[in-house]
């Protein structure tokens, strides 16, 4: 088999699951019921940020805090301040691409 399979969960319960940790690309799956979300923090690679369902609410550096509906694909620039939360009734799902992959430090 050439192919390797990953899974990835279908519940509604809270999940950050790192699908795949290479040295090209990290492939995230988070799902985040009502005010949840993750701690604040920068970005370690440029952040490539699909939102499947729900509504996403981000602030980034110093601007506001945006909202991005499901079908949204947002491409986050290296060493950028997120804050990534769901401030809805509507459970937060995510697939979170990082290319190239971060390097240890």
């Amino acid at each position: 088999m050439i192919e390797q399979i990953h899974k990835i969960s279908t519940a509604d319960t809270r999940a950050v699951e790192k699908v795949i940790q290479d040295e090209n690309v990290h492939y995230i799956h988070m799902v985040f019921p009502q005010d949840q979300g993750m701690p604040e923090h920068f970005s370690n690679s440029t952040v490539y940020m699909t939102v499947l369902r729900g509504t996403l609410s981000i602030g980034l550096d110093e601007q506001e805090v945006h909202e991005y509906p499901g079908g949204t694909v947002l491409k986050i620039p290296f060493n950028t301040r997120m804050n990534v939360r769901n401030l809805h009734p509507e459970v937060l799902e995510l697939i979170v691409v990082k290319a190239p992959a971060p390097r240890a430090s």
